[in-house]
């Protein structure tokens, strides 16, 4: 039996970075940049490199997610329209000349994923639905003028529900088919966040961020069993489930070059720890057999490039591009998760109303190449089905915030 997988837990298995409208513009580079209190996700550490005593961020996308399938063979084609709204709100305070606090909220992994109802693939997935915050509050210490350190735990509670078909022919008496809604609330963990920044010339920042693996843990979620013809009531009974669900550690290094008073580039490596992510085992509490769907992610990087040009102290102007490996491995390409490498081409720009507020705007192009693959571990009595065809993702994302600062 296929239940959660935790290919829903990332934006409905598109890895998309939208957690700061300055630095998504610069192709979501920042683990090096001091420029706003979006630094907090980035790196915690160069919130002591700051400039006010205070710094407010908010900002939330549009996101947009289009995939079609099809299979020639069978002339089998769906497709799905996924819309998301995660946000942002970041807050520092410098408390001292070395000591600055601060909180950030963040929603990395929200997204709703519909496909065609009844559709080839129903027995993996029909939809999913996915909300998670995360709360972390922070501390920065500013060693001396050229290294800082920072860092603070990371809460994160969330709710997903997802639902598939019992199997690829079985129907109820009137013909519906017969599927299962699988529905957890309430789901809450902890993690950390740590990184320092080292300033070796005025002009030249460096960065490392190591944010560390999160285990959400369903407890006692709800199983419910719709559509079921006679002969099977007995077998499928509403019931509870346990799962836990890996999010990756990752590791960021990265830094920013002021080539003159106006221009600023910045590149950024992120390293996410995917092969935790090995198998998805689901628990249920009435002796209904352990379900086990193996995964195999591998480790997958990013490359980020971004560039910041001010001509005056009205307007900004950004630009960005990055290259993101999947961790989806051969034969384990499934609906929940269509995603192969892409590139992601970015741009904003920031019009500062006053010297304290400035309103951002940002937009994220996300191009993935046409891929042909399978998921080839799906068991229905006894036997190994594998399902695949032919996938196109489409992914873009408008964007605005506001910055203050004084």
């Amino acid at each position: 039996m296929m239940a959660l997988v935790a290919g829903s837990a990332y934006a409905g298995g598109y890895r998309v970075s939208l957690q700061g409208q300055k630095q998504l513009a610069m192709g979501h580079t920042g683990v090096g940049v001091v420029q706003s209190a979006e630094v907090l996700f980035f790196n915690p550490a160069g919130a002591a490199f700051l400039k006010d005593r205070f710094n407010f961020s908010v900002g939330g996308n549009a996101l947009f997610a289009k995939t079609k399938f099809q299979n020639e063979t069978y002339n089998w084609k769906s497709s799905t329209d996924n819309f998301g709204t995660p946000f942002e709100l970041y807050a520092s305070y410098k408390a001292t000349d070395w000591l600055t606090v601060g909180l950030a909220v963040y929603s990395p992994y929200g997204s709703t994923v519909e496909w065609d109802k009844d559709w080839q693939g129903s027995h993996l997935v029909n939809d999913i639905k996915l909300e998670a915050i995360y709360i972390q509050p922070t501390v920065s210490i500013k060693v001396s003028d050229q290294f800082s350190i920072g860092g603070g735990p990371i809460f994160v509670t969330g709710s997903v529900n997802f639902n598939r078909n019992l199997t690829r022919s079985l129907t109820n008496e009137q013909g519906n088919r017969s599927d299962v809604t699988i529905d957890a609330k309430g789901v809450t963990a902890w993690g950390y966040d740590v990184g320092f920044m080292f300033n070796p010339a005025e002009t030249v920042r460096l960065g490392v961020n190591y944010r560390s693996e999160i285990t959400m843990e369903a407890r006692n979620g709800d199983a419910t069993f719709n559509d079921l013809p006679a002969f099977a009531q007995g077998t499928y009974q509403n019931t509870q489930f346990n799962a836990d669900l890996p999010l990756p550690a990752e590791l960021t290094a990265g830094l920013s070059v002021e080539i003159t008073d106006k221009w600023l580039v910045a590149f950024d490596y992120n390293m996410a720890f995917w092969h935790v992510y090995d198998a998805l085992t689901i628990s249920f509490a009435n002796g209904t057999p352990t379900s086990v769907n193996p995964r195999n992610y591998k480790d997958a990087g990013t490359y980020r490039f971004g560039t910041q040009f001010k001509p005056n102290d009205k307007f900004a102007f950004r630009a960005g591009w990055y290259f993101d490996e999947s961790p989806v491995q051969d034969g384990y390409f499934a609906p929940e998760t269509p995603r192969n490498d892409s590139m992601g081409f970015t741009g904003g720009l920031t019009y500062q109303l006053n010297p304290k507020l400035g309103i951002d705007f940002s937009f994220l192009y996300l191009h993935f190449d046409e891929t042909k693959n399978s998921y080839n571990y799906y068991n229905e009595d006894g036997n190994l089905v594998t399902f695949g065809g032919t996938y196109k993702n489409v992914v873009f994302s408008p964007g605005v915030g506001l910055t203050y600062s004084f």
